[in-house]
């Protein structure tokens, strides 16, 4: 018998309560209240988000603000994401579940099947990024999607989809982003290099490195079009069955209360 998860549809929402809402399950999780989660979402307005222990002085936030995008710092690590035209997935699910390894590469693995199952619900052949060294800290660019990570997913030798993870009060929580379509003179207009020509080298090489879905496809796919595919992926990839669930009032006011107090506070958001 397949365990049962739940699966909430959040839709459109600001970038501190994407977050928020985040932190919330893990809570949640945590306390028992609710069974593993696959959560969905997108943003209003796209956002740049940065990971929580990442620095702010490669971010141009003059750009973020020149084209009315939000900002907002992440729980988990890792680099900053453009969330524009994607669709946003988040999973929370104990560390002693009996399917999650102990190691955080590992979990990565097991977590990120769903969305490995989903490109292929969507006709795409994915496979896991097994880098064959590690790139130095000191010379990583700002910008996620530059190159997998260990167990992301790529296509065709570029990665479409990036993830991050945390790990508080005994519950992993893992979200990512996978791209429908991106806007790369939009994207290379929110980080900072050390002249024009840096930007050039950088923008010109991100197309051999990363994709998105739409531009994998010779029929586009929809927002809507790519939950059902990742639900089914979900589902197949971790061997559950998804059980649709919706917030009531109190946690709804709870989620609120998370986001006015940290994801929309300046004091969170340039902690660094």
């Amino acid at each position: 018998m397949k365990e049962t998860w739940y699966y909430l549809d959040s839709g459109e929402r600001s970038p501190a309560y994407n977050m928020a809402l985040d932190e919330a399950l893990l809570n949640w999780h945590s306390r028992k209240l609710i069974p593993p989660t696959l959560r969905f979402y997108t943003w209003n307005p796209s956002t740049l988000s940065i990971g929580y222990f990442q620095k702010k002085d490669k971010i141009n936030l003059e750009g973020v603000r020149r084209h009315g995008l939000g900002f907002v710092r992440r729980l988990t690590g890792g680099r900053a994401v453009f969330h524009d035209q994607e669709l946003t997935y988040s999973v929370v699910v104990s560390e002693d579940h009996p399917e999650m390894p102990k190691t955080v590469t590992e979990a990565y693995r097991v977590i990120s099947r769903g969305v490995l199952e989903g490109f292929r619900e969507l006709g795409l052949d994915a496979y896991f990024s097994i880098p064959d060294k590690q790139v130095k800290q000191e010379v990583q660019s700002a910008v996620c999607f530059d190159e997998p990570s260990w167990y992301e997913l790529v296509v065709g030798g570029r990665k479409a989809a990036g993830s991050a993870q945390t790990r508080q009060k005994g519950v992993i929580l893992q979200h990512g982003a996978i791209p429908l379509d991106v806007d790369e003179d939009k994207l290379f207009d929110l980080f900072v290099y050390p002249n024009r020509e840096a930007r050039m080298r950088a923008q010109e090489g991100f197309g051999s490195k990363a994709c998105a879905i739409n531009l994998l496809r010779d029929e586009p796919v929809s927002v809507d079009e790519a939950k059902d595919a990742f639900k089914s992926g979900f589902e197949k990839g971790l061997n559950v069955e998804l059980e649709s669930f919706k917030l009531s009032e109190e946690q709804e006011a709870e989620v609120r209360e998370i986001a006015e107090e940290r994801y929309g506070s300046d004091e969170w958001t340039y902690l660094r």
